[in-house]
């Protein structure tokens, strides 16, 4: 992000309590340090310190118009930390305004902002409106640029910035009464396609997509909730290749509860091809990931009359590409009546015997582990201390873990809640993962929460 933009940001944010007549500034101020040992590089040490700063101003002029702000800015105090290699870098989150009517529980908002709705979540510099209509109907309704995001590929970047000039979607629920919703809703992420670039590109990150969604509760005992999402979108295929999956999630859960036992389900699809497809994430995700993913698990919670709380639960998931993984285990934790003190140790198995990977010497290799976790938390006055470890014992010395059978982390935290709108910490951590064989970071954070109202006011 360039550097007027970070001038911009915290000097938008700032300036916003000049003429909020109420105003509520919070934010956090983050300093990490860490040293990495990895395997055929030299040993670094990094001293990052990141400032999130955000702002909520109401009753700008009327008691229906607000101001929603929120950002971060970063640099390096030693080292370069980023992958990019840049030194200093920022973000705004969501910058909007919002207006409420007084009437159908009516909204307009304009900036920047996240719009959530069956199809997923979309961050959107334009403008959205919803509201209530008789029935128990409601409709929402919104447009305007997508928020892209910087990719390490200069011609992936490029392709990306061309195909999505433009988002918009929709989205009619239907409320029912003490029971629950269901809602349809509309997506178009981008109206170019790759092939009008002047290179065609191979990827499209166009999307076209339609969703359902469903919240059922109509006891206290029993809830569902999911999504179904289609790609309805048209795909230039090479010839002969197989037409993908036009589902591109199916994401369902479900709970029911018998005095004080809780059973829980879930069951999750996913096509990487459709679902991926235009996401404003590219350092995350692989739009030309061709992928299909399913899973399926479920978890039973006791609440004892002890105060511990038994956990037993278990997850399958299947990659097309990589195969199977099974993951089972349980859980105890425990708390005193004030919540002072909380404890917990948790044991899992999983099993990954026969996972492909890209290596024409081994092409499968057994990523098969115990894992051990204990964590505890104490509450004390103003001061709260918490300590959390974790181990992972793998069948066998992997390459694609440095060669470690064992793998490790331990971290602890101190706060401290100097006043009612201020508290310190920090935490301390070290460790052994599949990318440093040692690695250490200590943190430093201090969050903080402001009101500025005009005197006589709430």
């Amino acid at each position: 992000m360039k550097r007027r933009t970070h001038v911009a940001l915290f000097a938008t944010l700032m300036s916003a309590t000049a003429f909020g007549q109420e105003v509520s500034l919070f934010g956090t101020t983050m300093a990490e340090m860490w040293k990495q040992d990895l395997p055929g590089f030299a040993k670094a040490s990094y001293t990052p310190a990141t400032q999130y700063l955000g702002i909520d101003a109401t009753k700008l002029g009327s008691e229906r118009l607000s101001l929603h702000l929120f950002g971060w800015g970063r640099t390096d105090l030693g080292e370069v930390s980023t992958i990019d290699g840049t030194k200093s870098g920022g973000y705004l989150n969501y910058g909007y305004l919002r207006y409420r009517f007084d009437q159908g529980n009516a909204e307009l908002k304009a900036g920047r902002f996240t719009a959530n709705q069956s199809t997923g979540f979309e961050q959107v510099d334009g403008f959205s409106a919803r509201t209530d209509l008789v029935g128990g109907f409601t409709v929402s309704a919104f447009a305007g640029k997508p928020v892209l995001y910087k990719t390490v590929d200069p011609t992936a970047q490029k392709n990306y910035d061309f195909q999505r000039d433009l988002i918009f979607g929709t989205r009619l629920g239907w409320r029912i009464a003490k029971s629950g919703e269901i809602g349809l809703s509309y997506l178009q992420d981008g109206t170019k396609a790759a092939k009008d670039l002047t290179i065609p590109s191979p990827v499209d990150y166009t999307r076209k997509q339609v969703g359902a969604d469903i919240t059922l509760a109509p006891v206290s005992s029993f809830d569902l909730r999911g999504r179904t999402v289609f790609d309805i979108a048209s795909r230039d295929l090479a010839p002969g290749a197989v037409s993908p999956s036009r589902i591109a999630e199916h994401d369902y859960s479900a709970t029911v509860k018998l005095g004080q036992v809780a059973i829980s389900g879930n069951f999750a699809e996913r096509n990487f091809f459709a679902y991926f497809a235009g996401t404003n994430l590219p350092s995350l995700f692989r739009q030309d990931e061709k992928d299909l993913f399913k899973g399926w698990g479920g978890n039973i919670t006791w609440n004892t009359p002890w105060a511990i709380q038994a956990v037993a639960d278990y997850r399958h998931m299947h990659r097309e590409l990589y195969g199977d993984v099974n993951r089972v285990g349980g859980e105890l934790r425990w708390a005193n009546s004030e919540r002072k003190l909380l404890f917990g140790a948790a044991g899992h198995y999983v099993n990954a015997a026969n996972v492909r990977l890209v290596d024409a010497a081994a092409p499968f290799r057994s990523l098969s582990h115990a894992e051990g976790r204990a964590w505890g938390i104490v509450n004390q006055g103003k001061l709260s201390l918490s300590v959390d470890a974790i181990i992972q014992r793998y069948r066998q010395a992997n390459p694609y873990l440095n060669g470690l059978k064992y793998l490790h982390e331990v971290v602890g935290s101190l706060g401290y809640q100097a006043t009612s709108n201020i508290k310190v910490s920090g935490d301390l951590s070290n460790g052994s993962t599949p990318v440093a064989k040692n690695e250490t970071r200590g943190l430093l954070r201090a969050e903080y929460r402001f009101g500025f109202g005009k005197k006589g006011g709430q």
